[in-house]
């Protein structure tokens, strides 16, 4: 099979495992909700899953040089497969939160997971260099989409009672097809070829390239921390309160939001090819923090959405760049490691600051967690810019 199909199986994959996620996530406070769980409760589920998914992911990254992608890629899938159809089965919260920590469905609206640094390898290993950051900017495309997709699924339940379905009943309904979807990315992942006999050595981690990526997980968490003070549930809540935005008004403006994010990717990959995958990161990035601090002194709803939206278009083109950039600077045994390594500290990262965001929004000067979010966002790419501007990947060599 050839490395462009192998890639499709993985984009396919991607595309289940998003479209699962999209609704899951959604569900899974609504299910709990309806068995009678307390909100503080639902909260605990969240936190274990949040929590067990951070280690996973960081887990995984080091002992995939131990193991083949492969056939890592296959007990992933096969524990989605558990975690749906335990969720199908569970109703003692303890077990629930059981299940949450150990599973694989992730309360966060960001790509983390087990799979996602086993992916991020073998797309690099798959994909040569001149052609890394498109097939990034794909992966992540797809991934935006499918996950969009999955968040209208998650509606489904509510139409349950029209069929004769109860509520309770529609939701384990959905969690099976979760773990069909986990048997659908299975399936694909069988279809990949196994690992060349030179990559089968195992080796450490983390070698050669460790201070490299220990100093981009650092610099990679400043960045999450400033994006958890604007995250959507506190940026929808800043516009009902300072505009009095209504709810319906305010579900077109994140959709637009969110598509103008997703199709930015490609243009990353466009505009990386040209100017290099740090200048895409950094150059794009400080516009649209600046866009953001405009919006948080905008005196009209109409101005704020509009930069807001500007900010939308370009402050997720460094995400297929990030990826691509943090596979071509270490070596090939260490990539799962480095993919895990700085995706954990930014999820962590990121959970901290909503509570001081909750905080700043009280002050008399409402906007402020969009200045602070703004502010340290260019901190840390002026800090990137100067710390990573000659160590260039392969492609970008001379």
């Amino acid at each position: 099979m050839s490395p462009r199909s192998d890639i499709f199986l993985l984009y396919c994959a991607r595309a289940a495992r998003g479209f699962g996620d999209g609704f899951a996530v959604i569900i899974l406070p609504a299910y709990l909700s309806a068995i009678g769980a307390t909100t503080t409760e639902i909260g605990f589920v969240a936190a274990a899953s949040l929590l067990g998914t951070a280690l996973a992911t960081l887990a995984v990254g080091f002992i995939a040089p131990r193991y083949e992608l492969r056939n890592l890629l296959l007990a992933g899938a096969a524990l989605v497969v558990c975690t749906g159809l335990a969720f199908s089965n569970v109703e003692n919260l303890a077990l629930f939160a059981l299940v949450a920590f150990f599973g694989t469905i992730n309360p966060s609206t960001g790509d983390l997971g087990m799979l996602v640094p086993l992916e991020h390898a073998m797309l690099a290993r798959e994909a040569p260099d001149h052609e890394r950051t498109r097939v990034f900017a794909r992966y992540s495309l797809i991934g935006a989409l499918s996950m969009a997709a999955g968040a209208l699924a998650a509606a489904l339940p509510d139409f349950a009672a029209g069929v004769g379905i109860g509520k309770i009943g529609a939701f384990k309904l959905m969690f099976y097809l979760y773990a069909v979807l986990g048997l659908v990315s299975a399936a694909l992942y069988k279809l990949l070829p196994h690992a060349p006999a030179h990559e089968k050595t195992p080796g450490a981690p983390l070698g050669p390239s460790r201070g490299v990526v220990y100093k981009l997980a650092a610099l990679f968490s400043i960045d999450a921390f400033a994006g958890g003070f604007v995250v959507q549930s506190l940026l929808a809540l800043w516009l009902f309160e300072r505009f009095d935005l209504s709810l319906s008004a305010a579900s077109v403006f994140f959709f637009w939001a969110t598509a103008l994010s997703a199709f930015s990717y490609p243009v990353a990959a466009w505009l990386a090819r040209r100017i290099g995958l740090i200048n895409t990161m950094v150059f794009t990035h400080i516009p649209s923090s600046v866009f953001l601090i405009l919006a948080a002194f905008s005196p009209n709803l109409w101005l704020t959405l509009t930069l807001l939206l500007l900010r939308a278009a370009l402050s997720q083109m460094d995400v297929p760049t990030r990826t691509s950039y943090v596979m071509a600077v270490v070596t090939p045994p260490e990539r799962p490691a480095a993919a895990g390594v700085t995706a954990v500290p930014r999820s962590l990262a990121a959970s901290i600051s909503p509570a001081l965001s909750g905080i700043l929004l009280a002050t008399s000067f409402s906007g402020l967690p969009l200045v602070v979010c703004g502010t340290l966002k260019i901190v840390y790419d002026v800090a990137l810019l100067f710390s990573f501007r000659h160590v260039k990947p392969p492609e970008e060599r001379a």
